[in-house]
């Protein structure tokens, strides 16, 4: 069993029936009422595992659900490597274009969208990690993944990622606009690479 503890869930890899699977479990906050906290997680718990669903029936690239707990998720594990640990490829940008406009159309926003979750499986994109995820259809949020991608990427590959994503997406201008006038703005300004 491998077991990653991060602020909010505590991810472990396990064997069932000679298959890895990935289990997420919220972890619990002392610091919070303990009725709330049970509430929080397991609302958020149930967001989560309702997100992953919705895009497994959109065909979006990511974990599927197998089951689920109060407090846990459990769902596939994908076998590959995060995009963050591999040398930038711009060969990857067009499928994660396309995968985040499958996103996005689907209603989806992911909340944390850089190279840190996403995964490479035979050179395929799978977005992972949506417990910062919403659904929306707000073109501002979706603008606020794209500039979170484009931070965390090269002009040059985040220009192949933009050109995927526009692609014949009925929204697409719209959420570029919107990215645009996100950038404009001071407290983005100022962070934004150009």
């Amino acid at each position: 069993m491998i077991e990653f503890k991060g602020a909010e869930a505590t991810i472990e890899v396990i064997q069932l029936y000679n298959q890895k699977v990935i289990v997420k479990t919220r972890n619990e906050k002392k610091y919070r009422i303990k009725s709330l906290d049970e509430k929080l997680r397991s609302f958020r718990t149930k967001r989560e595992a309702r997100i992953i669903l919705k895009l497994n029936n959109s065909n979006v690239n990511s974990p599927k659900i197998l089951a689920l707990g109060k407090y846990t998720i459990m769902m596939s594990f994908v076998e590959g490597v995060l995009m963050r640990d591999l040398p930038e490829n711009e060969e990857f940008m067009k499928p994660i274009g396309n995968e985040v406009k499958k996103m996005h159309l689907s209603g989806v926003v992911h909340g944390d969208l850089t190279p840190a979750n996403i995964i490479i499986k035979n050179n395929t994109p799978f977005i992972i990690d949506f417990g910062l995820a919403e659904v929306t259809n707000n073109l501002e949020e979706k603008a606020i993944d794209l500039l979170l991608f484009k931070r965390s990427v090269s002009k040059k590959s985040f220009e192949i990622f933009l050109s995927s994503y526009i692609e014949k997406n009925p929204e697409g201008k719209k959420v570029i606009d919107k990215l645009k006038e996100v950038e404009l703005r001071g407290r983005y300004n100022v962070r934004t690479l150009t």
